[in-house]
């Protein structure tokens, strides 16, 4: 008898630990006003119509690590992660993301038409779902630059013309190819050169020429706090904090658009979740993806939202009244010289230029 209570009450424990459980999730992504246009967006709604609680996590930068640590130890405590395009693809090949099928897991469009052909092509992997275009490009102090200010990528490299410091991301994406396109190479021809070790050695060399002049960040809130100190004359980050510091801080700041570097930011679900987990964080996905939900975005923030369907609902700030369309990094305007990123390139040789990128950080 004293077995069967203690078996009754321990099933009790657990069964009231599972609907504590459920009742919130925890949600990584990148901070700032990034996450602002999320909670916005996304979490309050949801939480508005379903009671979950959504924990904020901002450790994006670290999700292929911490979701490898997290899988080794079979403890996986994050429930959806936010990822740029090129970490979903590495992290599904290695099994610690899954699988998606965009017509039965993701909303169709308010006419009917199927998410797999409302996102089209941004579907770049199977376990990706995406949620934004963004850029990274630059933004620059308008009172530090002279009579002339930069029209050109190739600024960052021109100490003379304007001396001072800059700010760049403590990692080889886009500072390869804003160096190699700023040594000669050919736009069409930068991955070619960027597979060989001659070319990464001829990237960093580029690179070392302003080394000196070079603050380099980590997290995306790092250079608008920097260009907003007056600490750097122009750095690099993306478009929708250089928006907020523009728009809604109305610092003396501009942005150069010139190469600025397409890519993809979205979501994916962790392996390794309990069934309630994973039927959760679908059901979230499905209600955080739809075409209104990613139009709704951006009114918090400049990015151009996946799906085509949202294009048109894109309207004005929910803040500050201004059209949001003219801000967007696919705005023709802005679009007149873009890069497009290589997902598959850095999801092949992400880990080993990394390392080689970091040990010419410390020499």
């Amino acid at each position: 008898m004293n077995l069967t209570k203690t078996l009754l009450a321990t099933t009790a424990l657990t069964v009231a630990a599972g609907m504590a459980h459920s009742d919130e999730m925890t949600i990584v992504s990148w901070g700032g006003a990034y996450s602002k246009s999320q909670q916005n967006a996304y979490h309050t709604p949801y939480t508005e119509k379903t009671g979950v609680k959504i924990i904020n996590d901002e450790s994006s930068a670290e999700a292929v690590s911490k979701l490898r640590a997290m899988n080794e130890a079979g403890n996986v405590t994050w429930d959806v992660v936010d990822v740029v395009a090129a970490d979903a693809l590495r992290l599904c090949d290695e099994g610690l993301a899954m699988e998606i099928d965009p017509d039965t897991m993701l909303a169709d469009a308010p006419d009917g038409t199927k998410a797999s052909e409302d996102f089209g092509e941004l579907l770049v992997g199977d376990c990706f779902i995406p949620q934004i275009v963004y850029s990274t490009t630059f933004g620059y102090r308008t009172d530090l630059v002279g009579d002339t200010a930069p029209t050109d990528i190739c600024a960052i490299f021109d100490t003379d013309a304007y001396p001072g410091k800059r700010s760049l991301e403590k990692r080889p994406i886009n500072n390869m190819e804003w160096a190699l396109l700023c040594d000669g190479v050919a736009k069409g021809e930068v991955y070619d050169v960027l597979e060989t070790d001659e070319g990464q050695q001829k990237a960093l060399d580029k690179l070392a020429t302003i080394k000196d002049d070079v603050i380099w960040w980590s997290a995306g809130a790092d250079t608008p706090q920097l260009l907003a100190d007056g600490e750097v004359v122009m750095g690099s980050t993306y478009n929708g904090r250089l928006f907020s510091l523009i728009a809604e801080q109305d610092q003396p700041v501009a942005m150069l658009w010139d190469a600025q570097v397409f890519d993809l930011d979205g979501w994916i679900i962790p392996t390794g979740l309990s069934e309630e987990r994973q039927a959760r964080a679908l059901d979230y996905i499905m209600f955080a993806t739809d075409t209104q939900r990613l139009a709704d975005q951006s009114k918090w923030i400049s990015y151009g939202p996946a799906r085509k369907s949202s294009a048109p609902l894109v309207g004005k700030h929910a803040e500050l009244g201004i059209e949001m369309a003219p801000h967007m990094p696919t705005d023709p305007a802005n679009a007149a010289n873009t890069f497009l990123y290589n997902y598959e390139f850095w999801a092949d040789y992400r880990d080993d230029i990394d390392a080689k990128f970091q040990a010419w950080l410390v020499k």
